[in-house]
Order: structure tokens, then sequence, then C-alpha cells
């Protein structure tokens, strides 16, 4: 079963399910799928929160791609992530061909720690699938009283035959920034312009140009300086489809200026933009991960909103992987 993108708001149709039941559920699936227990807690927790959030295309339905390629043999369910070399500051991971939620996890953890006594921590990690939203790590750091920086990239085909825009790849980013009463400051976001043509270059030649600065950028930190480009990985030395890495880096704020002067003077630019007039179209004033603040306060409260689609598609992978969903106990409604 294939995915399909999801607009990344709250369903106006459909259920409301406990964030627990829900995590749990998708836990379920990817022991299932021949994953551990605490990797496929992990990943539970992870995209049941994007979902939380109503970052769908980040979500549980990312489970319909992985979960056949773990069970298939394309991503490794069991790695063992490794310790490449460590310093005070730095660790690089090898994520041996699983997926990268577990080593990203990991990675941006230590950094956290390494930045609680240096100031400053990074990560890099390679050799593995798919890591989810950036932003999943960046938030990491906010209740540490630290900036939290994710990014991923893979490996690319540098095709001559083809435009440079290719080179790109895909290149997730996320940087966010802690505050006190107003939302976190989280950027979270793809780094290229989606949807290059020829046609359409000369007329927005500056965002394609901006687009494949910052994704090649981004390539260097977190493809080359995480080591998937090296000789050994390509073609990868398992059968697992290992082609990506990730770059993570957490700093200290009080190794800058006071946390708390930081903070409040957050606070008060984010409440000030939060009075002025919004995008057309849109019910609020917002910055970035305003959005998702808000929707993750009311889906706490009141459970995640699954769309009637989004839940048949689980119920579906549900019946291939042999688990019983839980949603038949919730009824389909008009939110």
């Amino acid at each position: 079963m294939t995915t399909i993108p999801m607009r990344n708001t709250p369903p106006v149709h459909g259920i409301r399910v406990p964030y627990e039941t829900h995590a749990a559920f998708t836990a379920e699936l990817f022991v299932s799928a021949g994953m551990g227990v605490d990797e496929a807690g992990l990943m539970g927790r992870i995209l049941a929160t994007a979902d939380k959030r109503c970052v769908y295309s980040h979500g549980t339905q990312q489970a319909l791609g992985y979960l056949p390629k773990l069970r298939d043999g394309e991503v490794n369910p069991r790695p063992e992530v490794t310790t490449v070399r460590e310093s005070e500051t730095v660790l690089v991971l090898d994520g041996d061909g699983g997926m990268g939620y577990g080593p990203s996890h990991r990675g941006m953890e230590t950094a956290i720690e390494k930045a609680l006594a240096h100031g400053l921590g990074a990560a890099v990690t390679r050799n593995h699938y798919h890591f989810g939203a950036a932003g999943n790590y960046s938030r990491m750091a906010l209740e540490h009283g630290c900036v939290g920086w994710a990014l991923s990239t893979h490996r690319v085909a540098l095709d001559p035959e083809n435009v440079i825009m290719s080179a790109s790849g895909g290149s997730p980013m996320s940087l966010a920034f802690p505050t006190q009463n107003q939302p976190p400051l989280v950027l979270d976001m793809a780094a290229v312009f989606m949807g290059y043509k020829d046609e359409l270059f000369q007329e927005h030649f500056a965002l394609f140009a901006k687009s494949l600065g910052l994704a090649v950028a981004l390539q260097a930190l977190g493809g080359i300086l995480a080591g998937i480009w090296k000789p050994e990985f390509q073609p990868p030395r398992t059968k697992w489809e290992s082609n990506q890495g990730a770059f993570l880096l957490a700093m200290k704020v009080d190794h800058f200026m006071d946390l708390d002067e930081f903070e409040q003077t957050l606070d008060d630019f984010v409440s000030q933009a939060r009075k002025m007039r919004p995008f057309p179209g849109m019910p609020h004033a917002e910055l970035p991960g305003g959005m998702e603040w808000r929707w993750e306060r009311e889906n706490e409260a009141k459970g995640v909103p699954l769309s009637d689609e989004h839940r048949g598609k689980l119920e579906y992978i549900a019946r291939e992987f042999d688990v019983e969903p839980p949603y038949s106990a919730y009824e389909s409604t008009r939110f």
C-alpha cells in the first residue's frame, strides 16, 4: 500500500483517539514487522506525536511505507547502532542499516548532554534509512535550555544528464528556540523548493537558487560530514536501504547569555508577532511552530484527530501485519 501525502491541518471529519492508545498501537505494528520493543516504542511515540501536532505528513501514515520495508528486509529491523568516534563535544554514530529514528534520537540526547557540560554538543549519524521530521529532534533541546538544530539528507545520483537542481536531494531541517510562556520558535521545513520545471526557472530563479544553495549546504553537513558518501557505503555494504545521514546540534543558551533574559525577550518578540495580521486565509498570526503548539495542546486534552481516510489506511496495514487496531471504540464525527 503506497502512502498519499496529507495536508498538515486538522481533519474536518474522523475520530479522536487518546495519544497513548495511538502510540501503543503504532508501536505494536513495528514489533509485528520485526523491530525490537524499545525501538518500536520510540517509533510509536514519535509518529503519534507528529499526528498530535497535526504534522500528518511525518506521522503514522509514514508507517505504511516503513513496515513493508522492515518486513521484506530492505531496512534492518534490529540494528546495532555503534559509536564510530567520540570526543567531549562530538559523537559519530553508525545506524547499521536500520531506521534513522533510533540513532538520531540517541545522537541528539548525547548532543544535549555534551552541550550541558560544554556549551555546545553535536552528533552525526549515518548508514541508516529515513529519520522522519527534523523537528522531532530539534525540539528535544528545548526543555534543557538549549537551542536545537537537526537536519538530514541522503545520497543522490549526480547524473550529468539531469538539471543541477537534482543535486539538492532530500534535505529537511529544523531549528528550535526555547521560550517561557509563548509557543517555542520551531522552524521545521524542507530545504528544497519543490516542483522544479525548466519553464518556471526564469520566473522563480531566486527561489530555485536559494533552495539549491541551502540544500547542498545541508548535504555537506548531514551527508558528507556524516560519512554517507564514503566509498564503503556506495553501494551499501549490506542489503539494507541505508543511504541517509543526519547532523544534530545543541547549544546551551546560558553559555551565551542568561537563559531567563533570552526566553523573556523571545517571549516578547513572539507575543508581539502573534498580534499582527495573519496570512490571508489563516485563522491566527503565528510564527514557525505556533500552529503545531496550538494543535498539540488541544489534542493532548481531546485526543489525536484522525481523518476517516487516515484511520482506514492504518486499519488496512494492521490487517496486513495481524495487529488489532483500537479505533472501532471511537465514533466518527465532524470536528
